[in-house]
């Protein structure tokens, strides 16, 4: 009797291997290999021949004379921030991959779209590979999602999704989750790369087919990137991701990949007793418990298109060992050390024998360039014991020479600030307006503003 051969494949990048290795060559990463059954196909060496000789010529049309369809209409999800993420709404025909930490809220916000959908008339469908009918009814019941036009059902089977997708029945499916779901003719297990892959695809077919719109969950790593294959991402129309602390804190919404909208724009949401809640004026809520003390500085931000104002904090502390230790909550970690190497450099500040802390208060994650001058001076602010004025906020970049370098949309992190009642910004000098007090370099900015016990 022939062996039956297996191969090892990576769940991170797909790429395969004769025997077990503990680390993946392709993308590094470790124990990724996951053994599989390796089927012998001996027309696959000659498919390339035989599918040149089966394909026929495409029937190209002028674009000007392809007549609109309603495949560009959008469902309201009954979150306007979240219709702005998403370009203007669930798009019919449109496939979204919607990824969290576990407890993050995805079921739960999930189920206030279906419950927003479905009062509006739109049929909709709840699929579970995970839960339940009696847990998902529980969920339902506590967030007042009880129209007659909501289905559920519980499968693990990607066929016969795609074929109650394909029945055109329904406007919405929610299909939680990508992970557990199997194709019959594919003998790995649920979550593998083949798995996951071959389901998604057959779902998106299905989708397209039909112009329906689906969301599809997925799980995430410890790093906090998307499991599975990265095919997955290519494969869908949008990738949101949902960050923020599960115990607390405001929790956000953000396009990763967004074929119909801006991967700019952001969503922030509180968790309340009847479910996740738009947090409307985040600046005014991030700001209501702050104290000023050192190391306290307000940053004017951009999320998307909305000007955001946070606060940032700085702890300086003297090392009890050899190397110093650098942590960064909200903030890019390699940012931060860079940083504090300009200070060292540029305003000969000493912080090689320090352990500096900071926080983005309310679980926001700083992307923008602009919170490099804030950051700074939380940072010499914490170890001279010194505090800003309450009543300025803070924006600028900062150049490797220490110079302070204009940011994008400086206007309306101004009227940010003006509107929440600060008397002033400190930011470039190359913005001309009265409301900034400009400074040149970071040394300058420390000197003539840091000065308050």
């Amino acid at each position: 009797m022939v062996k039956a051969r297996s191969k090892f494949v990576c769940q991170n990048c797909g790429a395969s291997y004769a025997k077990w290795a503990g680390r993946c060559e392709n993308c590094g990463e470790w124990n990724t290999l996951v053994e599989q059954a390796a089927s012998v196909d001996t027309e696959a060496k000659t498919a390339i021949a035989r599918g040149s000789i089966s394909g026929k010529k495409l029937d190209a049309v002028s674009i000007n004379t392809i007549e609109p369809s309603d495949a560009g209409s959008r469902l309201a999800d009954g979150f306007s921030d979240l219709d702005l993420v998403l370009g203007g709404g669930i798009l019919l025909g449109g496939v979204a991959l919607l990824a969290g930490q576990p407890g993050m809220g995805k079921s739960t916000i999930l189920m206030q779209i279906c419950a927003s959908i479905s009062n509006s008339g739109r049929r909709v469908l709840y699929v579970s590979g995970e839960e339940s009918a009696g847990q998902v009814k529980m969920r339902a019941a506590r967030l007042g999602a009880g129209s007659e036009n909501l289905h559920f059902a519980s499968s693990a089977s990607a066929n016969d999704i795609a074929k109650t997708i394909e029945s055109a029945e329904y406007d919405l499916v929610i299909v939680d989750s990508i992970q557990t779901l199997s194709m019959a003719e594919i003998s790995s297990a649920p979550g593998t790369v083949s798995q996951v892959s071959n389901c998604g695809n057959l779902i998106i077919r299905a989708a397209k087919a039909t112009n329906t719109a689906v969301i599809i969950v997925g799980h995430v790593t410890k790093d906090g990137t998307l499991a599975g294959p990265k095919v997955l991402e290519h494969l869908v129309d949008v990738v949101l991701n949902f960050e923020g602390d599960r115990y607390g804190g405001f929790k956000t919404i953000r396009a990763v990949k967004n074929r119909y909208g801006s991967t700019t724009e952001m969503a922030i949401f509180e968790m309340a007793q009847q479910g996740l809640v738009e947090v409307k004026n985040p600046s005014e809520a991030l700001l209501s418990e702050r104290q000023n003390t050192d190391g306290s500085i307000i940053m004017a931000t951009i999320e998307g298109a909305r000007p955001l104002l946070v606060e940032i904090q700085a702890l300086v502390n003297p090392t009890n060992f050899g190397y110093p230790k650098r942590t960064a909550s909200g903030f890019d970690l390699n940012r931060l050390n860079l940083l504090v190497a300009v200070l060292e450099k540029r305003t000969k500040l000493s912080l090689q024998d320090k352990d500096i802390f900071i926080n983005v208060v309310g679980g926001i994650k700083l992307n923008d360039a602009a919170a490099d001058l804030a950051i700074c001076m939380a940072i010499a602010s914490a170890a001279a014991g010194r505090k800003l004025d309450d009543k300025l906020v803070v924006f600028g970049e900062i150049g490797l020479g220490g110079e302070i370098r204009s940011v994008i949309a400086a206007d309306r992190r101004i009227a940010e600030a003006k509107k929440l009642g600060f008397k002033n910004a400190i930011g470039p000098a190359a913005i001309k307006d009265k409301f900034v007090l400009p400074v040149k370099d970071l040394r300058s900015a420390l000197v003539k503003y840091m000065n308050n016990k």
